[in-house]
């Protein structure tokens, strides 16, 4: 009994499908159809060519899930600017500016070494 399953899958399923009973057949899993030994040695034993022939014959209980896209609608959420004007940019630029003058240390990138480790520091390169 043929079963037309080349409408039923996509040429990448079928392959998917066939070589994964392929795999099956060669870790010696029993066969879903009985094959004459003829048949088989006309075959070659090939775990290929058995799953293909069990593929043709619809006997594989295989099934294949397609996840369907989920089509839903975004919002898109409108960003709010601040509006701000040229003389407040400004105003805070200083704010900001006079803040990194009085503490320079908070935002120094490089850590001062002490004067007295300094010293040491330097005692032992002398040694």
């Amino acid at each position: 009994m043929e079963h037309n399953t080349t409408q039923e899958f996509t040429k990448y399923e079928i392959a998917r499908i066939i070589g994964a009973r392929a795999l099956q057949i060669a870790m010696d899993a029993p066969l879903l159809l009985k094959i004459s030994d003829e048949k088989l040695k006309e075959l070659r034993y090939d775990a290929l060519k058995l799953a293909e022939l069990e593929f043709r014959e619809g006997v594989l209980p295989i099934s294949i899930e397609r996840p369907s896209p989920q089509r839903r609608k975004e919002k898109l959420v409108v960003v709010k600017e601040e509006k701000i004007s040229d003389e407040e940019i400004i105003e805070k630029e200083q704010e900001v500016e006079k803040e990194i003058i009085e503490n320079p240390d908070e935002y120094s990138l490089v850590q001062q070494e002490e004067p007295a480790e300094m010293e040491e520091g330097a005692k032992a390169e002398e040694q």
